[in-house]
């Protein structure tokens, strides 16, 4: 059902990389998103008329918030869609992430006004009626939750869009919590026992963690996060396809909003290239990971001696050396000067964010563990932290 309505409402469904197609399906998830809601908080509020239940009602009002959080969703999007311009120099795509986060505090506020609302019934609980036509909509409902969650998980993995997500797993927790609200009104109904206010704070419980879920979906892009191992992955395949490039490191990914992704790295090269030549195939790398990845990118060329038989037996003490202290070390820009008492090994050293040691302890490790191995080397060790997984 959902392929086929976005063969009809969205011109070139299949081409998700492009920015103004992920545009289009954002306005169309966010008008399904309302058109869904509003129907669900009429009936539901319809039910909690006639039953007298304040969890149905409370239900009700959450997915009137629901309708509000489509439209944020929509308006996230149309603006994440406008071109780049001079004040925004790599375009408004975060500004869909910026609307996830507010639809996760307002799944968050609400969830706190119905806790409160269903802690006052629990110890002042009023009569409720028993009606089919309410379970009739409060099954319907869940039905239509369920189809708005797989809606929106679909979506989201297409465009790989973490406010779709946010909203699919919002989806999924109306779903339990309506079926908590129809519980507790099957129950009161044959037993006598009136749950209907603890029902309304369990909802309120489910309702609030997908909120703080939602929000995590959105915030940790905007504070900076690791690429994708497969997105990593790809890029390293695609720049490495030249047999002139024999390694990269400092691969750095910047997220500005899906789509819209700028990639530095630097890529080693014999020393004994031409100039010309060397960057010639820098530059077809940098053509031939952004026509494939559809991202930017900025190749640096790093030239390394690769004929020299004593700095790479140098170079491979070295790597022995850093298996031994911790395997998830890793060395680049290895070189050698030598003097006439010491030849100086001159690397840079990358460990894991919050490694148990300190930069000058790691690089004191690494000097005296060098020395052992051979007296006559002089380490001199950069520190630095990997930006990838």
């Amino acid at each position: 059902m959902s392929e086929g309505l976005l063969k009809i409402f969205i011109k070139d469904y299949k081409n998700v990389k492009d920015i103004k197609v992920r545009e289009n399906y954002g306005i169309f998830a966010g008008i399904v998103g309302i058109i869904c809601n509003l129907i669900l908080f009429a009936c539901k509020f319809f039910a909690g008329i006639i039953t007298g239940s304040v969890s149905i009602s409370a239900d009700a009002f959450n997915n009137l918030s629901d309708a509000g959080s489509s439209i944020v969703t929509l308006a996230g999007f149309k603006m994440a869609g406008k071109p780049a311009d001079t004040d925004h120099p790599f375009g408004h795509g975060r500004i869909e992430y910026i609307a996830g986060m507010i639809v996760s505090a307002v799944i968050i506020v609400m969830a706190i006004e119905l806790f409160k609302d269903s802690v006052i019934k629990i110890f002042q609980p009023e009569a409720m009626e028993f009606s089919a036509v309410s379970v009739v909509i409060l099954a319907g409902s869940i039905a239509l939750k369920f189809w708005m969650a797989y809606f929106n998980t679909s979506l989201g993995k297409r465009i790989d869009s973490a406010a779709m997500r946010a909203t699919a797993a919002d989806s999924l927790s109306d779903c339990i919590a309506t079926g908590v609200v129809l519980v507790s009104l099957l129950i009161t109904t044959f037993t006598g026992v009136n749950i209907d206010g603890l029902a309304g704070a369990v909802v309120a419980v489910f309702v609030f963690m997908a909120g703080i879920e939602a929000a995590k979906e959105t915030v940790y892009p905007l504070l900076g996060q690791p690429p994708e191992e497969s997105f990593v992955r790809q890029l390293k395949e695609l720049v490495m396809e030249d047999e002139h490039i024999i390694g990269i490191h400092d691969l750095i990914v910047h997220n500005y909003g899906p789509g819209r992704v700028f990639v530095t790295l630097h890529a080693e090269v014999p020393y004994t290239m031409n100039l010309l030549a060397a960057h010639d195939i820098i530059d077809i790398a940098e053509h031939r990971v952004a026509g494939q990845l559809h991202c930017g990118i900025s190749i640096h060329m790093d030239p390394v001696v690769n004929d020299d038989k004593e700095v790479e037996e140098l170079k491979e003490m070295v790597l022995e050396v850093i298996a031994e202290i911790d395997d998830r070390l890793s060395i680049h820009d290895f070189r050698s000067t030598k003097g006439p008492y010491l030849t100086n090994l001159i690397f840079d050293l990358v460990v894991p964010h919050q490694y148990k040691y300190t930069d000058k302890e790691v690089q004191d490790m690494v000097h005296n563990a060098i020395q052992k191995k051979n007296p006559k080397c002089f380490a001199v060790v950069t520190v630095e932290r990997s930006y990838i997984k």
